[in-house]
This record gives structure tokens, sequence and C-alpha cells, in this order.
């Protein structure tokens, strides 16, 4: 039975696709997705893509140069930087409105309340228009912007950070170095012996202490700002600064509501046996209430998640290329209208379904850990 509907579902999709093309045909409209190889002749304000450099593919920036399909590339790289950097940051700042939601200090509890409600009850798309017109476009700009933590500058021209730069002197054994460092680092976050861990600590310590003798091979570029921005470090435009608000404040929300309820469907007796163990609120949490949580929380999660990278095609409202305002672009140049909703649509069905079966691994690895 499962097999015929199947089948049956895939031959209703063939028909319609048949059909499509007929009548596309018969007007003399051709279905293809030839058009993706030709020469885009528009710009982007941002966006990477690949490219043959002799026998080398390398990261550039998208120029008018470039195909459409490389375009779309570009589109789906500024959605994939928006959706994953807002999957960590909401997982992050959810979990802890989620745990104010329930706090016993009543000014925390009533934020934390005040916040979730005001997100929850607004379009996300009027989040995004606020994020934008109402806090960064109203921003000082780079050259009066103060500059936080020594290296953090936040203005209308956007958001830049330090980033990291190759010193050209460093050799072979500076980053031979640096890669037991890292190794070293890891096999002890892994490993779970206490010799074992404190032979990979002092490994790592040791490796660190030579880099830094030998010659450390990566170095701190600050921003220095300019008059119309700043140059060194890492930027985030303008568009991605209030998207990626907009998207992490929004989807924070949603997750501390589901963490919310997640701790208060867990036996309240835990919280009384900590208690009689001595156990302050706060380690209560850390060791006994989240470890549990989080196995509950994950498929839930995961539907946010997928919502969340969705969400992220209402960047065109601002002017952020992302996939779904880069389609309309090579669109409206070349008149593929049908052909980049399909493409458009397989890939954020695509998308959904990494994210759906990178949590449920997590989650059957999580949980399939936890009864054994």
């Amino acid at each position: 039975m499962q097999a015929a509907i199947v089948i049956v579902a895939a031959a209703l999709v063939i028909w319609l696709g048949v059909a499509v093309r007929e009548a596309l045909a018969r007007k003399g409209i051709q279905f293809s997705f030839g058009y993706l190889g030709n020469v885009a002749n528009f710009s982007l304000s941002e966006g990477l893509v690949l490219s043959r450099e002799g026998s080398w593919l390398v990261l550039e920036g998208f120029s008018p140069s470039h195909s459409n399909l490389q375009a779309l590339l570009a589109g789906l790289w500024n959605s994939l930087k928006v959706a994953l950097s807002a999957i960590v940051l909401c997982t992050m700042f959810g979990t802890l409105v989620g745990i104010g939601r329930l706090s016993t200090n009543w000014l925390v509890r009533n934020l934390c309340f005040g916040l979730v409600e005001c997100v929850r009850n607004t379009p996300l798309l009027i989040q995004i228009v606020f994020w934008y017109f109402a806090v960064v476009l109203r921003s000082p700009p780079a050259n009066a912007a103060a500059n936080w933590f020594g290296g953090l500058l936040a203005s209308r021209a956007g958001v830049f950070f330090p980033g990291l730069v190759i010193h050209d002197s460093a050799g072979f054994a500076s980053w031979g170095l640096l890669a037991t460092v890292f190794a070293a680092a890891a096999a002890c976050v892994v490993l779970r012996g206490r010799r074992s861990r404190l032979i990979l600590l002092a490994v790592t310590i040791l490796a660190l202490i030579a880099t830094v003798i030998v010659g450390f091979p990566l170095g701190l570029d600050l921003p220095v700002a300019t008059r119309f921005g700043a140059r060194g470090g890492f930027a985030l435009s303008p568009e991605m600064t209030a998207l990626l608000l907009a998207i992490v404040v929004n989807s924070s929300a949603y997750v501390a509501e589901i963490v919310r309820g997640a701790i208060e469907s867990l036996p309240k007796g835990q919280w009384e046996a900590s208690a009689s163990l001595g156990l302050s609120r706060p380690h209560t949490l850390r060791d006994i209430i989240l470890p549990q949580v989080f196995r509950i929380v994950l498929p839930s999660l995961a539907n946010r998640y997928i919502s969340l990278t969705k969400d992220t095609s209402l960047g065109i409202a601002i002017g952020f290329p992302d996939l779904f305002n880069v389609y309309g672009t090579v669109s409206n140049q070349t008149g593929r209208n049908l052909e980049g909703v399909v493409i458009v649509m397989l890939t954020y069905l695509t998308l959904s379904w990494i994210i759906s079966a990178s949590v449920n691994a997590v989650n059957a690895h999580v949980n399939g850990r936890g009864m054994r």
C-alpha cells in the first residue's frame, strides 16, 4: 500500500511537470535551466562564490561577470551565514530567557515575560523593519561610533569585529605546533579519563608556549574607523546586522517558551532533592535540570530552526541579498520565473531536510546515550 501511494504521488508530479512544460511550449516558452550558465550582468552588495583559479577553487566576492548560477549560490551563502549564526545565538539567548521566565527574582521574571510576549505577538517582518530603520540606520557613523571591548565597532555602516591575519613569516614549525595545540585540546575534551586529560592538557600548554616562542602564525586584525566605514577585521553589513538581530530576538522568544515548558514538565521532586543535598539553584539548573531539558526539547528546536532558516527570505524587505532576493533579480533579468521558483523551493526543502536530519541524529545520540 505504501509503495502504491509513493508511485501514485510520483506519477502525479511527473504528469504535472509534463503538463506545465507542454503548456509553456504551446506559447513558445521553453522550460530550461540553461540560463544559469549565462553571465549575470548585475552586482550584489555582498556574497561569496566559488571560482577556479588555475587548478584551485577559491572563494571570491561576487561580480557582474559571474554566472546566474553563481549569483544564486552567493545568495544561498548569505542565507546560510544568517541562518547558522541565528541558530547558535537564539539557542543560547533563548535558553537564558527561558530560565529567566522561572526566576525567583520578580524583576527578571517579568522582564523575560514581557520580552517573550512582545516578540511573539508582533510580526517578524515588522521587527526586521524596526531593527533596520529604527536601530541600525539610527546608529552613529563609523568614525563617531564607540569602540567596545577594544575592537568592536557598531555603526550605521555595519558592525565590525576583530579578525585574524596570517603572518607571512610563519613557518612549518609554527603551523605544526598550532595544529598540535588544537588536536590536544580537542582530545582533552573528548576523552574521559582523568589521567589522559591531565596529560593532554599539559601537552596543550607546552605546545602553546612553544608556538609563542617559535612565532605565533596568527594575529589580530583590529578594525580601524574611517569616514564611511572601517578597514581591517571583518564586517557585518547593515542589512545583515538588522536581519540577524530580528531573527535572533524573534526565535529566542520561541526557544525560551520551549525551554520553560520543558523545565516545568520535570518532576518538582528533583528541585527538592537537590535542595536537600545542599545544591544551589544555579548548580541544580546546570548539573541536573538542563541536561534533561535538552533531551526533551531537541525535536521542538528542530522545528524552530527550520522556520528560522525559511525566515531569512524576509531579508528582501530591507534589501539583503539572500537566496530569495537574488532569485528575484535573476528572474527579472532572464524572464525565467518558473525555473527560479523551482530552484528556490527545492533549495529550502533540502535545507529543511538537512536541519531535521542533523537534529534527529543528535537527538538519537543523546537519548540513546542517556538510556544506557
